[in-house]
């Protein structure tokens, strides 16, 4: 491999705004702002609009619209 192409891995926080729950990780991805870890070291901090604890899918607050419904109204409009 060559030398000096590759992106910086290191070890980052992400952050959901939301929520609040934050997780270290691993990634290339560069941050601007850092945060201290639970560990006492300082990590780079990426913040998060949505994570696994605040999506609707995980946190089993999905509504699921049927459109069974739907196409009835819409086959009862447009009869032929």
């Amino acid at each position: 491999m060559k030398a000096g192409i590759h992106p910086d891995y290191r070890e980052v926080v992400f952050q959901d705004v939301t929520s609040g729950f934050s997780f270290l990780t691993r990634s290339t991805v560069s941050a601007k702002e850092t945060i201290e870890w639970e560990d006492g070291n300082e990590y780079p901090l990426i913040k998060l609009d949505v994570s696994s604890e605040s999506h609707p899918f995980y946190t089993g607050k999905q509504s699921l619209n049927t459109a069974a419904g739907q196409v009835d109204k819409f086959n009862k409009r447009f009869k032929r």
